[in-house]
């Protein structure tokens, strides 16, 4: 699964984004990855192991949920079950 947030340009700033992407690695465990910075600078990329699916699902829907609140808006999503369901 992968979401693609921005923030709402601003008349001097460049928009911040964040992009939120689970995969499953060879051994079955799960990894989520946050990018996060500002369109054309420099970014930041933070990785969270996990053992268990749900668990995993759960840490995704957390990340969105936590941007969502900071006023990112959802620009792209790409999944198997989409960004809001299992």
């Amino acid at each position: 699964m992968r979401l693609y947030l921005q923030t709402v340009p601003g008349s001097a700033e460049a928009p911040r984004y964040v992009q939120i992407t689970l995969e499953q690695d060879l051994l079955g465990g799960w990894t989520l990855y946050r990018e996060s910075g500002t369109q054309g600078g420099k970014a930041s990329l933070k990785r969270e192991q996990f053992l268990e699916r749900d668990a995993a699902v759960n840490a995704f829907e957390k990340a969105r949920d936590a941007q969502i609140k900071r006023g990112f808006r959802l620009m792209f999503a790409q999944g198997q079950e989409g960004p809001y369901g299992r």
